[in-house]
């Protein structure tokens, strides 16, 4: 515990030294490094305990956590068509849930900051929401629709801070007059760049994805000036999310008003992250070549490693949209996003099971699996190092030697 302790109080020094500015959120004294949800289980407990233990902000992906623990998927794994088989998937999720909050927690040691990532898109996103407060989680983060109704289902925990997930002035400017309506403000906003971000991305189409409006030298400034305007200058930190890749990128984005910096991807490949070594090796040697995006089922544009399974969707994608007729029966048996392009058979969106897709990647199945993926160059290249490295380098610039 006292080196813990030691190795946050020196990386929080390294970032004052490095003329980087540290934060608070919630009460909590912070590096400006967030550390993104990225699921189906990829960050848990595990990881985002790991980050947060050094003075960042560690998030937990909600995403279908039954499949990290044993019991949990025991007992619902192979359910088949029994009529509560859903609810029974629902609940052991829930119960995962806790259970990776409280490792995080423990991991913790009081420092930093636990968040928990929900989408908007998820069917559970409310009792999943309500859940990750009841158990502990200092910040709740929502993307992949807009939460209107988040400070409705936050009102009786106060103390929980609230961040939306954006990307652009626009949603920015909606989602805070709406917020304002209801008595409370974003205690932060991630910004993420749709060009730069994985997994599900924060514009309408894949032809909209290299739009300037999402530049950070766009939209931080535009989101700033509308602050200024509507008098809450200061209140809402900036959380700059997509192509962060050292030292430098942190203090461009803090130049331009971002308070903190959010990554995915340099931390799934960290030794601590709770994903299988095979699925960090695939993140690690892929590079921009090997990338591609195409559109999820749930009707976002998503960025993804060019996998064996991938490659061979997109050939069939054709063929399995024009074969699209009305409703199926899920394949999974529990209802994982409220809409689905592969069950509600809507035109134009996915046509998987990404539940299905993302647990084979969880597990490493490389021939498989569905490995989102940023458009950013990883620090350490094919090396797998932990997370103290990786804030090592962020935050100072330090490259450590070779394992």
């Amino acid at each position: 515990m006292t080196d813990d302790v030691e190795q946050a109080a020196a990386l929080r020094a390294l970032a004052e030294a490095s003329g980087l500015r540290n934060w608070t959120l919630a009460g909590r004294d912070l590096l400006p490094v967030v550390q993104g949800g990225m699921g189906v289980g990829i960050s848990a407990g595990g990881l985002a305990g790991a980050v947060a233990g050094l003075g960042g902000v560690g998030t937990v992906s909600s995403v279908d956590l039954r499949r990290l623990h044993p019991d949990l998927w025991a007992q619902t794994s192979q359910l088949g068509t029994a009529a509560d088989a859903g609810p029974r998937i629902d609940a052991a999720n829930l119960e995962a849930l806790g259970r990776e909050i409280a490792k995080a927690q423990r991991l913790a040691g009081g420092r930093g900051l636990i968040a928990v990532n929900v989408m908007k898109a998820l069917s559970a996103y409310e009792p999943q929401v309500r859940h990750a407060m009841a158990c502990g989680a200092d910040a709740l983060v929502v993307g992949a629709g807009l939460p209107l109704d988040l400070p409705d289902l936050a009102r009786e925990h106060p103390g929980v801070a609230l961040i939306p997930i954006l990307s652009d002035a626009r949603g920015v400017q909606l989602v805070v007059r709406k917020w304002e309506k209801k008595g409370r403000l974003p205690d932060a906003i991630v910004i993420e760049h749709p060009r730069l971000a994985g997994g599900h991305l924060g514009a309408a189409r894949v032809a909209d994805l290299g739009d300037p409006r999402f530049d950070f030298e766009v939209v931080l400034p535009q989101v700033q000036d509308f602050f200024r305007s509507a008098g809450i200058e200061g209140r809402i930190p900036l959380i700059a999310a997509g192509g962060v890749e050292g030292l430098e990128d942190i203090r461009r984005l803090q130049s331009l008003g971002a308070t903190a910096v959010q990554l995915g991807t340099a931390f799934a490949v960290t030794a601590e992250c709770d994903a299988a070594p095979a699925f960090k090796r695939v993140l690690a040697e892929a590079g921009p070549e090997d990338l591609v995006e195409f559109t999820s089922v749930a009707g976002l544009p998503a960025r993804a490693v060019r996998t064996p399974w991938l490659a061979k969707y997109l050939r069939l994608e054709p063929r399995l949209q024009a074969k699209t007729h009305g409703e199926t029966a899920c394949t999974m048996r529990f209802d994982c996003l409220a809409r689905c392009g592969l069950r509600d058979g809507t035109p134009g969106w996915g046509k998987f099971c990404i539940d299905k897709m993302l647990g084979h990647a969880l597990s490493g199945r490389i021939e498989q699996g569905l490995f989102f993926r940023g458009a950013g160059r990883l620090p350490f290249g094919r090396e797998i190092r932990p997370v103290r490295d990786l804030m090592l380098w962020l935050l100072g610039g330090l490259q450590p030697t070779a394992a």
